[in-house]
């Protein structure tokens, strides 16, 4: 029978459930296990489309279209398992579902309350998951115990034993053990009080995870084990890792997490094989190169609106056995003061996607310093829209041209909205999402970086390339690279006379693994990284002498 992993948070919010969930997720399969993973977000919007970075953080979209928390990446890029729209249910979801089973008489005239109809929902959502191809099933609860939001998921999770059994399961509450400077000491009160309030909705956490700034001894160790009715093996330590968060899998993995696990459920399987992990941190360790890019965006001082952008900028360091060094630039700083003062001194230049006018002409600028210089250029989803309207405006001649989106009396709409998308009316889940398939032109730049005739990407637009001006700018030596299969929609646009100048209307970072780099993003990188080293067409070499104070990815605000 599949068996299913619980994990809760206590103490504080961004404690990181997202990450340790999908850390046990890579070391259960690690030891052969087939994991899947689920997060259940007790907000009531029915997904995080329509809701603002500031306040989410990105959108992870999968393949099949599900806009969703942006910790289903972490679960993507750590496990092999296939998510899909069942690997994330929110309140609202769930109770859009139970009214609307209400108003097709599902209930029989029954009072419809949440305990047990809401509880009810959410105990199927996660049975959803199961299946006889399943081993574990790993599920997050989203929020703090104790938030009044999360009680009917938890509520559902307390019921859950009753239907599958037991030992069938296994509760991890992951906590914070705060170090006091004042006092020099480390306090457990904090999750003594946490898992208490998870006792008295009826949860005894099986295992306890303690984040902490300081090591944790056994003497704290031994009382919060007392304290909290859990097994001293089970009290593990997770201290806070500067270096990287590819580091904490391994870190539990000396901490024994998943030897527990195993013994936990009855599964007999061989330790876990990490060499690729190991291998992947030696290279983030000892580089052989260094190289800075500049990520100018809408929300570029909220790290989490990039997420993914940022991971897998990281992942094609660890390609190229680099350390890259990511400066996070706003657009609209770049209005005021000018690319120069910005951007001089940097060995690439990435634009990501966004939505709404506030800062578009700051990132028209940085592309259009970024072209003339000849240093290399990522445009991903609005990016790659804006490197179309800087072209028109600077190289085809098309005053004013400008996307439909902001300006719909423009006299040149470069950019206007997907023929799909005249008739919505509704936000959330009506772009254009999930993965589509794209035919790459021979020899393009592209092509050379994929290897590959046809690729399927993950999109998240309303607006595209508008085909009126495609000769106009291939005339003007503009290369569209990439294109839908019955050519109607340009995906990839790049110039031949530049070292390397490429957008994309996808977000191929909702692609990108630490084991495996995206494609784009390591050419991009690999082309910052000939920049920076003079070697152009050439890459670089073993013989490289390792910089010093390595460190994989230094993020600053602007410069």
């Amino acid at each position: 029978m599949t068996k299913h992993i619980f994990v809760t948070g206590g103490v504080v919010s961004s404690i990181g459930k997202g990450l340790t969930s999908a850390s046990i997720g890579m070391l259960l399969e690690a030891r052969g296990l087939r994991v899947k993973m689920q997060k259940l977000d007790p907000y009531i919007n029915v997904d995080p489309g329509t809701m603002s970075p500031y306040q989410h953080g990105e959108v992870y979209v999968l393949d099949d279209g599900s806009e969703t928390d942006l910790d289903l990446g972490h679960y993507e890029r750590f496990t092999s398992g296939t998510l899909t729209r069942d690997s994330n249910y929110t309140t609202g979801q769930i109770y859009l579902r139970v009214i609307e089973k209400e108003r097709q008489g599902f209930f029989l005239g029954k009072t419809v309350q949440v305990i047990p109809h809401i509880t009810n929902e959410i105990r199927d959502a996660i049975l959803r998951m199961a299946d006889p191809s399943t081993d574990v099933v790993i599920t997050e609860i989203g929020g703090t115990v104790g938030d009044i939001e999360g009680l009917p998921f938890l509520e559902a999770i307390r019921q859950f034993p009753l239907a599958v059994g037991r030992e069938n399961c296994l509760f991890i509450h992951l906590t914070l053990v705060p170090y006091l400077k004042a006092a020099a000491e480390i306090k457990t009160k904090p999750t003594q009080h946490s898992v208490g309030q998870l006792r008295q909705i009826g949860i005894q956490p099986d295992m306890l995870i303690c984040r902490c700034e300081q090591s944790i001894s056994r003497e704290e160790r031994e009382k919060i084990a007392l304290f909290c009715n859990v097994p001293l093996e089970a009290v593990i330590e997770e201290k806070d890792r500067d270096f990287s968060i590819y580091e904490v899998p391994l870190s539990l993995r000396d901490h024994r997490l998943d030897e527990f696990i195993t013994k936990r459920f009855g599964f007999v399987t061989p330790p876990p094989n990490l060499d690729a992990w190991d291998s992947l941190m030696f290279s983030l360790r000892n580089p052989k190169h260094e190289v800075s890019i500049a990520v100018v965006g809408k929300y570029a001082e909220h790290k989490d609106a990039y997420k993914s952008i940022y991971e897998s900028i990281d992942h094609a360091g660890i390609h190229h056995k680099a350390s890259v060094r990511v400066a996070r630039i706003l657009s609209s700083d770049i209005e005021q003061e000018g690319p120069e003062r910005l951007l001089s001194g940097y060995d690439g230049i990435l634009i990501p996607g966004g939505f709404g006018e506030r800062g578009i002409e700051g990132k028209l600028q940085a592309i259009r310093y970024a072209r003339e210089r000849e240093i290399p250029f990522f445009g991903i989803c609005l990016g790659m829209q804006c490197a179309a309207i800087e072209f028109g405006r600077s190289i085809v001649g098309l005053t004013d041209a400008h996307s439909t989106e902001f300006n719909k009396d423009t006299p040149h709409p470069v950019i206007c909205l997907l023929d799909e998308q005249r008739n919505v009316t509704e936000l959330g889940g009506t772009m254009r999402l999930g993965a589509q398939p794209c035919k790459l032109i021979p020899n393009s730049l592209a092509h050379q970086a994929y290897h590959l005739d046809s690729i399927s990407e993950r999109h998240r637009h309303r607006y595209e390339f508008n085909n009126v001006y495609r000769n106009q700018f291939e005339a003007h030596g503009m290369r569209f690279s990439g294109l839908s299969p019955d050519g109607s929609l340009v995906e990839i646009l790049e110039l031949p006379s530049h070292p390397f100048f490429l957008a994309v209307q996808f977000h191929p970072e909702f692609k990108s693994k630490p084991t495996k780099a995206h494609p784009l993003f390591a050419k991009f990188v690999g082309a910052a990284i000939e920049r920076r080293t003079g070697r152009k067409g050439k890459p670089p070499t073993e013989s490289d002498t390792p910089i010093s104070n390595p460190v994989a990815s230094q993020e600053s605000a602007k410069t």
